[in-house]
Order: structure tokens, then C-alpha cells, then sequence
């Protein structure tokens, strides 16, 4: 016997309606995926600023200069975590980003490394990332003015980011960085709810009439904490 569902749903209609409606809005979608080709090749011929500061990160194998992080290849992507020193964890959201890189090894076969920077302690760093799991290369840029410099860190208060480096021999130069929701579609997860009837399921959404919302950033948990948080537990991050 099938149940009810309380919640609103989309219309029902023929296959033959939906299908056209389908070809409509995949023709929205190619028009949106050939937008993202033209900005990327747009965002391939930005100029670039040479990095003459001498940051000396901590690593887990000690310390390391920003050339250091490339180990060697060419190009540098830098995820600015938010994780303050005196936090006790990373960001719930930065974590999700990071939750979603996957095998660097698709990276080095493109000559580009990944790496996160984080104000806290180096061990603060190592004992959070054995805690997520992660292989993902984390230094702490907590004696530097790294991450006020590239505006990861502004009056005191962290901010989530990414930026990209290149490097020409013992030079190193700085192509572009992102912030807050310029982040985001490097989380496979946002991709794949906007596919569904519900989507993200936040308010700021819209969304028709009667779909299930909660608050922007509520849900999100480190993927461990899912299970024993309440609803309202105070987010680090938005």
C-alpha cells in the first residue's frame, strides 16, 4: 500500500509534457554550460602579480615556503580553511569543500597541486584532519601574514577561499582567488541537490510555494556530526 506524501511535489503530467518542458530547459542549460567555457577562457588570460613576501608555513614535515607547497609541479590551488588558532575544529563548510576533492593524484596529472592553509597550530590541523580522513596536504600559516594578505583573514575574522598560484622556476605568482559563495561550485553535493525537485532546501531559494526549506547553512555538519548535533547548534562558518 502506498503512502501519501504530506509534502508539496511538483505537477503530474504525460510523458510527452514533461519531455518538452525537459527540451526546454536543456536548452537553458547548454546556453549556462557554454557561458562557464567562455568565463573560464576568459579567466585563463587574467594578468598575474609576482609573490615577493617569503612566507615560512608550518607543515607536517616542518617548515615550508610557499614555492614548497607546489612540490614541484606548476600550478598551486590553496584552500583558505577557516580554523582559527584558538578553534578547537575547522569550519563545518570548509570541511564539506574539502570532503569533496577526492584522489590528488587527477591534480598531479595536470601538473597542480592542492593544499589547504589555516591560521591554527599545525597540530591542531593534523589531529582534525585524522579525525575527517582526509590525505589532503594542510599547513599553517599562523606566523605569516598569509592569510591577511590574501584576504583570508580580515580583522580577525576567518573567511573561506580559494586562490591559485603558478610557478616559473624560484618564481611564484598569484592568478586569482575566490570567497564565499564563489567557493561552492567546487562541492559536488550543491551541484547534485540543484538537480532535484527540492534542491538545497534553503530559503533563499526559489523555490515554488510549500517546498521544505530551513535556514541558509543550518544543516550543514562535519560529516560525523550528522547523527548527534540538535537542529540548532551554532555553525562556525556561513
Amino acid at each position: 500500500m502506498s503512502k501519501t506524501l504530506l509534502k508539496a511535489m511538483p505537477e503530474i503530467v504525460s510523458r510527452e509534457e514533461w519531455q518538452r518542458h525537459r527540451d526546454e530547459l536543456l536548452e537553458k542549460e547548454k546556453a549556462f554550460t557554454r557561458a562557464g567555457d567562455a568565463l573560464a577562457a576568459e579567466r585563463r588570460r587574467l594578468p598575474m602579480v609576482e609573490i615577493t613576501e617569503e612566507y615560512v608555513l608550518e607543515g607536517e614535515h616542518g617548515q615550508a615556503r610557499l614555492i614548497d607547497l607546489f612540490e614541484g609541479r606548476s600550478q598551486l590551488i590553496v584552500q583558505h580553511f577557516m580554523f582559527g588558532t584558538d578553534w578547537d575544529e575547522g569550519c563545518d563548510g570548509c570541511s564539506m569543500v574539502a570532503d569533496h576533492i577526492g584522489p590528488l593524484s587527477h591534480f598531479h596529472a595536470r601538473d597542480t597541486t592542492y593544499a589547504l592553509v589555516s591560521r591554527a597550530p599545525i597540530e591542531k590541523l593534523l589531529a582534525f584532519r585524522d579525525r575527517m580522513g582526509w590525505d589532503l596536504p594542510w599547513f599553517s600559516s599562523g606566523n605569516t601574514t598569509f592569510n591577511e594578505d590574501f584576504h583570508a583573514t580580515v580583522d580577525g575574522e576567518e573567511h573561506h577561499g580559494v586562490s591559485v598560484f603558478l610557478r616559473d622556476g624560484d618564481r611564484v605568482f598569484h592568478t586569482w582567488s575566490t570567497y564565499n559563495r564563489g567557493v561552492e561550485g567546487f562541492v559536488s553535493l550543491f551541484a547534485l541537490l540543484d538537480v532535484t525537485p527540492y534542491g538545497r532546501q534553503e530559503t533563499w531559494e526559489g523555490s515554488p510555494v510549500g517546498w521544505p526549506q530551513t535556514e541558509p547553512y543550518a544543516w550543514w555538519r562535519h560529516h560525523d556530526r550528522y547523527d548527534d548535533l540538535p537542529d540548532d547548534e551554532p555553525q562556525c562558518c556561513h
